[in-house]
Parts: structure tokens; C-alpha cells; sequence
């Protein structure tokens, strides 16, 4: 399930981008200003972010440049009332993928967050290569040497998640709440199991490793591309 944040200072917005969103199948979490989004993204995976322009504390063209300055490559979508030629071109040079102004379609948005996460090549491309391995989603697959290994479903997301986001780390938290949901009452510790596992799989691989970040979780470094 992708994870969007959306960044809006108006209330009523916020809550009626995130209903249909969600109806969506996609999930939300908001933040009220930019200082708000920087905290989120802290603490949060996120694949998308849609964000609003003028704000309180810290608007969208500040909050732009931070994520882009932290080289976060992430999609984002801006929706603003600013409609001026100069506020688009600044949106763009500092970062932002799209562009809506309001008043919106919130059925055009959904269309324009579905365009962006596939142009990111998140969905569409459904395949993960790092030198001689590859990870194919569909199949829950993992070729190495012209072989094919069939992982169980946990272990392949959680794999192919941090081989998408090569030396990001995640941290058990965000891949607990993933994969297993975030009212799940599994013990945060089974992230540990099925890191050991995947270890434990491809320990003689040598396009990739899995690391652990002492105090903070795991992230996968590439050995080559």
C-alpha cells in the first residue's frame, strides 16, 4: 500500500483529500505545515507527498527545497491557489513533479497521484534489478545465476522494499507497520526473524547487502549497480 502525506493547512482539506485517498486504496497520513511534513518524513516512509503552497510556519516552497536539499526523490504534487506563471516555475525549479490549482477535482488527483507513483516506476515497473540478482513482484521471485527462489510474501516485500531504497533506512516500526499493518499485535521483533532469514538466503550474494543501523533499523547497500 503506498503511503501519502499531504500537507495542508486547512483542515477541512486535509480530511477530504485523505477520505479519497483512502477509498483509493491508498494510505495517509497530514501534517498541518511543513515543519509538521519534515517530522513525518523523520519518522515515516512515504512515497508521495502532496502539499500546498502557502502555510503557516514553514509554506511548500521551503518545505520543497528541505526535502530536495536531504535528496529525498519522492513524487510531489503541488496544489495551491498561487496560479501565476512565476509561482509554477519556482515550484518546478526547486523540485516538484505536478502541479493542481484550486479549486480541484479531487477524481483528477487521484488520476495525477496514480501517474506520478508509475512515472516514479514504483508500480508499473514491479521489478527490482541489482547486478546479476533480480526481484520480480508479481511472482514473489528472486533470480540469481539463471535460478528462480520463491520467497514467502513478507520476506520478498520487506527484500524488495529495501532493495527499491538502496541505503534508506527503515526502521522495524515502518516495515512492522507495512506489512503486517499498523493494528497488528505481532511482536516488533519478528522484523528481526525475517531480516535473519533473508540473511541467512542470500548470504553468498554479492550484488547486495543487508545492514543493520544500530539504534535506528535495516537498510540494503548495492555493491554495484
Amino acid at each position: 500500500m503506498f503511503h501519502i502525506l499531504i500537507v495542508e493547512d486547512d483542515k477541512e482539506l486535509r480530511e477530504l483529500f485523505s477520505t479519497v485517498l483512502l477509498k483509493n486504496g491508498y494510505k495517509t497520513t497530514s501534517a498541518k505545515d511543513g515543519i509538521e511534513a519534515l517530522n513525518v518524513l523523520d519518522k515515516e516512509y512515504i512515497d508521495l507527498i502532496i502539499s500546498d503552497i502557502m502555510m503557516p510556519n514553514m509554506d511548500g516552497f521551503e518545505l520543497i527545497k528541505s526535502i530536495r536539499d536531504a535528496q529525498f526523490n519522492l513524487p510531489i504534487l503541488m496544489i495551491t491557489a498561487k496560479e501565476s506563471f512565476q509561482d509554477k516555475q519556482r515550484g518546478f525549479l526547486l523540485g516538484i513533479d505536478d502541479y493542481m490549482v484550486k479549486p480541484i477535482d479531487v477524481n483528477e488527483m487521484v488520476l495525477r497521484v496514480g501517474a506520478l507513483l508509475r512515472r516514479a516506476q514504483i508500480i508499473s515497473e514491479r521489478k527490482q534489478i541489482v547486478g546479476d540478482t533480480m526481484l520480480e513482484y508479481d511472482s514473489l521471485s528472486v533470480y540469481q545465476n539463471g535460478e528462480a527462489t520463491v520467497l514467502p510474501q513478507k520476506e520478498f516485500y520487506i527484500l524488495y522494499k529495501l532493495i527499491s531504497y538502496p541505503n534508506r533506512i527503515f526502521t522495524r516500526q515502518e516495515l512492522m507497520d507495512e506489512f503486517w499493518g499498523l493494528d497488528s499485535e505481532t511482536d516488533i521483533r519478528t522484523v528481526d526473524v525475517h531480516i535473519n532469514r533473508l540473511r541467512d538466503r542470500f548470504k553468498n550474494n554479492i550484488d547486495f547487502d543487508i545492514l543493520t543501523v544500530r539504534g535506528l533499523g535495516y537498510k540494503v547497500v548495492k555493491n554495484y549497480e
